[in-house]
């Protein structure tokens, strides 16, 4: 066997040092490293690099190659309508959101706490946006989310006729990290949505946060889910650990200036 240099200096940077090197490391899954690895050894070479400098750096880099394939497809999972930052949103159009408090929906500690997020008011003022803003940067914090608007889930409800089939149906919304329910209230829904909004509420209380945009106050909930006592409950779930804001003022589309991002209404 051929002996091992000693572990000081730089690493080779000719051809024929990545050669046996590159399908090695694909064969145990390091793909980007493998891909980066001629360019490290010039660079080694060039700036006299360490082995452990070496290394390091390659490593980092399929680390880093690693978590943006991990964020993309968590990002596809959420299945968010479009993409969007907290970079984008225009606070000053919207005084009534206290941005030190939203702000703190974009942490980890939201995630922890369970905090739940509810924005109510008009169609056209930024709401969604918003709420896949805050999904958004914690799935880019690596945590899994989901997206569905109410009227999805309650067709999705209506279509079903067994118990292992709601279950089915539920079960990634109950579980996931982050929940982005929309446009609760803009059509009617089907008898079985109330219970399966309280079974989402309930089973994410103080274990996960929820996101909620719709265009009915509270008090109007009743009538959304057919039930003022479950109306209630889902309620009192959504306050105990979270904050509701009423957005109001003029629409963005209605204005001629659509939030970035969001599509502008057919």
């Amino acid at each position: 066997m051929t002996a091992l240099p000693p572990a000081t200096g730089a690493p080779a940077s000719q051809p024929s040092a990545a050669a046996p090197l590159g399908p090695l490391l694909e064969r145990v899954g390091l793909t980007h490293a493998a891909g980066v690895l001629p360019a490290w050894l010039d660079r080694a070479a060039d700036q006299e690099l360490s082995y452990a400098d070496f290394l390091a750096g390659l490593l980092e880099e399929e680390a880093a190659a690693r978590a943006t394939v991990a964020t993309q497809r968590r990002l596809r999972q959420a299945g968010l309508p479009f993409g969007a930052s907290i970079e984008q949103f225009d606070f000053r159009f919207r005084p009534e959101l206290k941005r030190q408090v939203i702000l703190r929906y974009l942490d980890q500690t939201a995630v922890e706490q369970a905090r739940s997020l509810t924005l109510i008011g008009p169609p056209g003022l930024g709401k969604t946006m918003l709420a896949i803003c805050i999904a958004t940067k914690l799935v880019q914090l690596g945590y899994s989310a989901r997206f569905t608007s109410a009227q999805a889930l309650a067709n999705q409800l209506g279509r079903l006729t067994t118990i292992v089939g709601r279950q089915r149906l539920l079960r990634p919304l109950l579980t996931c990290d982050v929940l982005v329910l929309d446009e609760l209230g803009y059509l009617p829904t089907v008898p079985a949505f109330g219970p399966a909004l309280y079974e989402l509420v309930a089973g994410r209380y103080e274990r996960r946060p929820t996101l909620i945009t719709s265009n009915k106050s509270l008090t109007e909930w009743a009538a959304i889910v057919q039930d003022a006592s479950l109306a209630a409950a889902i309620v009192d779930r959504l306050l105990h650990h979270g904050e509701v804001f009423y957005l109001k003022g003029p629409s963005y589309r209605l204005q001629g200036t659509t939030p970035a991002g969001e599509l502008p209404l057919p």
